[in-house]
């Protein structure tokens, strides 16, 4: 024998179910006013030049026949405080000098400068990086003999006023 299944409509059943398992939710808080502060950017100098490196690369430029011409081929790489080489908005300056022997001060007078290459725009600093260096590359025509030792002095003033200066002793070929 069967018994009769009573018949309740399906609104009912799932109202039964939900109110039987479901609770009330909390409130959502309100939403937060918007606060501006100052970002402390004092982190980012890490990233930014804390060094110059004269590559020993840089030499005086030779013909093909191994003679010396009146250029110098100069690579500069900028470092950061992490010591990694960085590409930086700046101004370069390039001044020669004699070499003094035995001396504490081993640059003797200035032979010759080079106009300053300004390479705060991109075009003109993406003319003189090489990426694959890691560094920026210029030829300085020379005006000088290239057969004595020179002091060359590299200074860069970074776009924040920052200023940077190595030296590197070049060496006629042997």
């Amino acid at each position: 024998m069967r018994f009769p299944v009573p018949k309740i409509p399906a609104f009912l059943l799932s109202l039964a179910l939900a109110a039987a398992g479901c609770r009330l939710l909390p409130e959502p808080d309100p939403p937060q006013p918007v606060q501006t502060e100052i970002v402390d950017v004092s982190g980012c100098t890490l990233y930014a030049p804390a060094k110059i490196d004269i590559l020993p690369l840089t030499e005086f430029a030779a013909t093909a026949a191994g003679a010396r011409t009146g250029k110098i081929n100069l690579y500069v790489a900028l470092l950061d405080s992490f010591g990694v080489q960085m590409k930086s908005p700046g101004v370069f300056r390039f001044e020669l000098y004699e070499l003094v022997y035995r001396s504490a001060q081993p640059k003797g007078r200035r032979i010759f400068f080079w106009p300053e290459a300004d390479l705060n725009d991109p075009v003109p600093n993406n003319k003189y990086w090489r990426d694959f260096l890691r560094a920026y590359e210029f030829s300085l025509d020379l005006e000088t003999a290239a057969d004595q030792n020179y002091v060359l002095q590299v200074t860069f003033l970074s776009a924040d006023g920052k200023r940077l200066s190595a030296e590197y002793r070049l060496k006629p070929a042997e």
